[in-house]
């Protein structure tokens, strides 16, 4: 796998290596071993989590604020602009965010430590997004930001208004989030 760097230290795009042929392909979308050194981390998963969306279709900035979690973002159909937003109050990159693509043609990756706020926006007809993540699922620990944050200026790549939950309609602003230290 190769590990690339993002603007924020604790968040990276990983590209596994793929083997394809004309029956198809094979990739290792995780690796305990080989995370652990390229990245310099040990990491336990205890969830993984499987969506499906339409085009248009925004979920998020989800976090969890006791029970954090770090997210291994991967796309097996369709494609999606991925974002994670750093959180953390004593970060340099603290209010940062970095989107990028992630598709069932790239293979690409996301990576993100605990302390970001997590969405993507769905870009092709349908997107089956999977990720795991190294802590529980606890509704009482989870949050929202309003995608549109004018603080966070995220750069959507969106034509129109993107199809919402309820509860990311009611996302509250990044200035009066709950942060971490």
């Amino acid at each position: 796998m190769r590990v690339l760097d993002t603007d924020i230290a604790d968040v990276k795009i990983i590209e596994p290596v793929v083997h394809g042929d004309s029956r198809g392909f094979f990739l290792e979308s995780f690796n305990e071993q080989s995370f652990y050194e390229k990245l310099g981390r040990k990491v336990r998963f205890v969830q993984d989590n499987h969506s499906r969306s339409e085009c248009g279709v925004l979920r998020g900035l989800h976090y969890q604020i006791n029970r954090t979690q770090a997210k291994l973002v991967r796309v097996v159909q369709g494609e999606i602009f991925d974002v994670a937003v750093d959180l953390r109050e004593s970060s340099p990159t603290f209010g940062k965010w970095i989107g990028t693509h992630l598709s069932a043609e790239n293979f690409r990756q996301l990576w993100l430590g605990e302390g970001f706020a997590h969405g993507f926006v769905v870009l092709s007809d349908v997107a089956d997004v999977i990720y795991k993540t190294t802590d529980y699922y606890s509704p009482s620990d989870e949050r929202c930001i309003i995608w549109r944050d004018a603080d966070l200026a995220i750069d959507w790549p969106l034509h129109g208004e993107p199809a919402l939950s309820d509860r990311d309609r009611k996302g509250e602003p990044f200035k009066d989030a709950e942060l971490f230290p």
